[in-house]
Order: C-alpha cells, then structure tokens, then sequence
C-alpha cells in the first residue's frame, strides 16, 4: 500500500502519525494492501478554492474528500480490491482553531480529520440521521482504539 503526504500548507505537521493512522484505518477497514491514498495539506486560501469548486460553499472547511475508485470496505473473510482510496485534504489552519475550541492539540484534530475523510472515501456518509450515527459511530471507535484512548471530540465536514 501506498499511503503519500504532501504537506502545502506550510504548517509543521507529524506526518508519521498520519501514516500510521492511514495504514490502521485501511487494516481496520479490511481493504486491499495495495490500495493507494493521498493526504494533502493545504492552507486556507487552497481550501477555500476546493470548497467553493466542488461543495459550491464559501470559505475553508477542515477537510474533503476526493474518491477515486469508490472502493468499499471489506470484511474479515473478503478485502477490497486493489485500487486508489483517492485524496483527503486537510487544512491544518482550520484544524487548529477547532482544535482549540474543542480543547485537544492540533494533531488530534487532524487525525479525526483523516478518519472522517477516509471514511468517506469508502462511502460512508452523515446526510441522514441513521448515516451519521453509523460513521461517526465508525469515526469515534477507530480513533479510540488508535489513539488508545477516548477519542477527540466528533466533526461535522
């Protein structure tokens, strides 16, 4: 597999973790070993472009997510097939004022970020009541049991 971060925001970022939490997520998951994902950093004035192109909404938002092959999650007896996951893109100067207002480092925002943009890459959505409780359901189990701890609080991107 072939998890790759580019860092554009100019914002010092512990790239690592989102690798590890990136290889957890796709093991956790059951997808295919060989399935690619991008994690892009970007500033604020790059996120806003994005949110206004494809969400059609004025300013930066936290994160969004960009399938590429609608890979699903597998199952214990049945992985994903081999693809590309697709790109979640992160803006750390977003993450960090949520960060603040919810009372955990900037790093935990991002790694509740990256769950939340991962899953959706894999199809799971929050449009309706019963969908929301399921991914952020999802969202709050996996970071619990990456982080080893309660997760961060739950995000609405």
């Amino acid at each position: 597999m072939s998890i790759e971060v580019n860092n554009e925001s100019g914002v010092a970022v512990d790239e690592e973790s989102l690798v590890r939490l990136g290889n957890f997520l796709i093991d956790s998951l059951f997808v295919h070993p060989d399935a690619d994902l991008s994690i892009i950093l970007v500033d604020t004035e790059a996120m806003e472009r994005l949110h206004i192109e494809w969400m059609d909404e004025p300013g930066p938002t936290d994160v969004l997510s960009f399938p590429m092959d609608e890979l699903r999650p597998g199952t214990p007896g049945r992985i994903t097939p081999a693809g590309v996951l697709g790109d979640v893109v992160l803006c750390p100067e977003v993450a960090k004022a949520q960060a603040a207002a919810a009372g955990h480092s900037t790093q935990e925002e991002l790694l509740l970020l990256t769950t939340h943009g991962m899953l959706h890459l894999l199809g799971y959505d929050h449009a309706e009541p019963e969908e929301e409780k399921e991914m952020f359901g999802l969202q709050r189990q996996f970071l619990s049991d990456f982080l080893g701890r309660q997760a961060p609080r739950e995000t609405r991107a």
